[in-house]
């Protein structure tokens, strides 16, 4: 296991509603990535086809035909598209942990697949509970998706998606699988808009989203790669945005890179800018806040409070035998 990592978290706009092109942009960031060192690198949520935002800011029927766009650009997992990204994967070297909509069958799921060097998916998880709204465009992830952090040749690598951050037993469960480095995965999310022109809550802010993951870096003890989405204005009316007071252009980017101890390891970039945010990390600084806490080793009382998990994946059809 390598030591000495770097390491980076994308912040692009999608190619929206655009499966092929989503795939080209895909690539291009890898290569770009690869050609900068990255041996890590974090996609947002959903990142292929881009997050939906407008199922916040109108109604499910307003959104009929987005949603019908959107599920002919989701990515399934066994299809050419996908193996373009991970023949691109093994070129760069690199690890990656890719956040998309999946499509299984005719249904969606948000989905991370964490992809070795070897140009293999190594494991494939879902959210386990898409967030108010989102219900009503993904399903959730069963008890495989549980299994949070796979191993490396650069660390013990995991990955959630958004409000999974703010899952304690969620979290709790991946700091036992024993994470180095957490890809957090994210949308796009914005600054509070005009209290005079929408009710809004804090919690759904980039600001806000920022801080639960570097919550989780103190938390857990690991480097976490915070990777977001941005939106521009010439794509608002193609995500039926036009004129709504809360997705502001362009913006909507927050990503940055954690250290261990929660401090922030590189220089924050614009809320509306492109960049993929690097960081040269060592696994052996996670010893010095280990030291200091270990929320599931020396400063965890098992006698008092555990948590219980239930790792068998139910199946919508079960055969039964005589």
């Amino acid at each position: 296991m390598t030591a000495k990592i770097r390491v980076g978290a994308v912040q692009a706009e999608p190619v929206w509603l655009d499966l092929d092109g989503s795939v080209d942009k895909t690539i291009s960031l890898i290569e770009d990535a690869a050609a900068d060192g990255v041996q890590v690198l974090g996609f947002p949520e959903v990142w292929i086809p881009g997050y939906p935002w407008s199922m916040w800011t109108s109604s499910v029927i307003d959104n009929t035909h987005i949603i019908h766009d959107y599920m002919a650009n989701s990515l399934r997992r066994d299809s050419d598209q996908m193996k373009r990204i991970l023949a691109a994967v093994k070129k760069a070297g690199m690890f990656v942990v890719l956040g998309y909509s999946e499509r299984d069958g005719a249904s969606l799921y948000m989905a991370q697949s964490f992809i070795s060097p070897a140009g293999e998916i190594v494991h494939h998880r879902r959210k386990i509970k898409p967030t108010h709204v989102e219900r009503t465009v993904w399903g959730e992830g069963q008890a495989e998706s549980l299994k949070c952090v796979v191993p490396s040749k650069f660390g013990n690598i995991g990955g959630l998606n958004c409000w999974e951050h703010l899952q304690p037993l969620l979290r709790y469960y991946e700091y036992s699988q024993g994470v180095q480095i957490h890809v957090a995965s994210w949308p796009a999310a914005f600054e509070m808009p005009d209290p005079a022109k929408i009710k809004w809550l804090y919690h759904e802010t980039g600001e806000a989203s920022n801080r639960a993951s570097q919550f989780m870096a103190i938390e857990g003890q690991c480097f976490v790669l915070v990777a977001s989405q941005i939106l521009t204005e010439k794509n608002l009316e193609k995500n039926n945005l036009s004129g709504n007071p809360v997705t502001k252009t362009p913006g909507g980017g927050f990503s940055m890179i954690f250290g261990p101890d929660g401090k922030p390891l590189c220089e924050p970039i614009d809320a509306g800018a492109e960049a993929i945010v690097t960081a040269d990390v060592n696994l052996r600084d996670i010893d010095y806040p280990k030291a200091f806490i270990d929320v599931v080793g020396h400063y965890s009382r098992p006698d008092l409070l555990s948590l219980l998990v239930n790792p068998t994946q139910d199946l919508p059809v079960t055969k039964m035998t005589k």
